[in-house]
């Protein structure tokens, strides 16, 4: 992720120094394939379309990582809202892909089954999290996966979500699962498993202070809960931010639902500085 600036101007100046005095095509090739090897090759996006299994279900993800990176990067595990496995999930692994990480926007589902309507998200987001040890397989599968990848270090995994998918991060979290870090964009804290000690991750969440299915009573049990294992956790409320506030079109599917959705430029550009910040602390000091 870093440049050699030095090294580089060293390289230049004996090449120039070789062109001068020298003029000896052998030495100067020599030189100019040092010189290739040590300048940071650009950043070029690569994406796949991945598969692997959880319960006997076939799980459909999308693999994020920059194509020219030479050394393994820490791996960073999506998860997506109540709606499924959609083209958010995956613009925003794209995203850490250009931060230099490897993401992998997983599939809780199934099939990569999407949700049309409410209704249904429900009905599918209730499914994964009223069987947890069933939700903690498919999580598993996916990390397996992500850490199998020979561009990722296995030893640093993180993860993060948004509304169904925070929650699902947070639940790993609290179950002790081996994750660096966490971080939850508007995310329910009132969750089927609670913080406990096993918690190992560093955790983030990012709420609108206005968003009504985040009720201030779960808020306040959370945080009560966190405090009392002495977990290492930052939470944040938007003020004027409601559910949805980092999608772009949340605003268009609140009004087609009747739902309080809305998307907020500055909460989305706050928050993701915030999962910059605690990632390039976990990762890279």
């Amino acid at each position: 992720m870093k440049t050699h600036t030095h090294h580089i101007l060293m390289a230049f100046s004996l090449l120039l120094l070789i062109g001068c005095k020298e003029n000896k095509s052998d030495k100067t090739k020599e030189v100019t394939e040092e010189v290739e090897e040590i300048v940071e090759k650009p950043f070029r996006l690569k994406t796949e379309e991945v598969t692997y299994k959880a319960d006997t279900i076939s799980m459909k993800g999308y693999l994020a990582y920059n194509e020219n990176a030479t050394d393994k990067s820490p791996g960073i595990i999506v998860i997506h809202e109540w709606w499924g496995h959609n083209e958010y999930v995956r613009q925003r692994a794209d995203m850490l892909a250009e931060l230099g990480y490897v993401a992998l926007a997983i599939d809780m589902y199934g099939d990569g089954k999407l949700a049309v309507h409410p209704d249904d998200a429900g009905k599918f987001a209730m499914s994964v999290m009223g069987n947890i040890d069933s939700a903690t397989a498919r999580f598993n599968a996916a990390m397996t996966l992500l850490k199998s990848q020979t561009s990722v270090d296995a030893d640093k995994i993180a993860a993060m979500g948004y509304c169904f998918g925070g929650s699902v991060a947070l639940t790993m979290a609290n179950k002790g699962l081996d994750l660096d870090a966490v971080a939850a964009f508007h995310s329910g804290v009132q969750l089927p498993v609670m913080p406990t000690k096993d918690i190992k991750a560093k955790i983030l969440v990012c709420n609108g202070a206005v968003d009504p299915f985040i009720p201030a009573a779960s808020v306040e049990a959370y945080k009560k809960a966190m405090d009392s294992v002495k977990a290492d956790y930052k939470y944040i409320a938007y003020e004027g931010a409601t559910h949805s506030f980092t999608s772009k079109i949340a605003d268009s599917i609140g009004k087609k639902f009747n739902l309080p959705l809305a998307y907020q430029k500055e909460a989305d550009e706050k928050s993701w500085a915030e999962l910059q910040k605690m990632l390039a602390d976990t990762f890279l000091k």
